[in-house]
């Protein structure tokens, strides 16, 4: 994740660096540096952000597209995304069975993730 990305995204949470901080479990500081490009966004921290954006309360959840009717997926029934019906929560999980993703895991599978259309849908 970018530190536009991440300014971004606090910004469309209409949240203060304080008040995102808290939220993060980080420091004031770090949010200021991830935001200034001085450290680098950890992927514990992106994941948390996003999850944070996706789950926002909205008056339009239709833009909600679930994994498994977007990628016409033939292995629901053994995959976590569908276990726990979070189809547009699939870049959250691990485990899951994503013929893209399917073996990935962490940084990896997040930056598949990150030009999948269930997340981009949502952001």
């Amino acid at each position: 994740m970018t530190s536009e990305e991440f300014t971004l995204y606090r910004k469309k949470l209409e949240k203060t660096q304080k008040s995102l901080s808290k939220l993060l479990g980080v420091s004031l500081k770090a949010v200021q540096s991830y935001e200034q490009g001085w450290r680098a966004v950890p992927l514990h921290i992106e994941r948390k952000l996003l999850f944070l954006v996706v789950n926002q309360r909205r008056d339009d959840t239709s833009k909600r597209k679930e994994c498994w009717t977007l990628k016409k997926c033939n292995c629901k029934k053994e995959c976590p995304a569908w276990e726990f019906q979070a189809g547009h929560l699939c870049w959250f999980l691990n485990g899951t069975l994503c013929e893209c993703t399917s073996g990935q895991e962490g940084k990896d599978k997040m930056e598949i993730c990150r030009h999948c259309e269930v997340l981009t849908s949502l952001l």
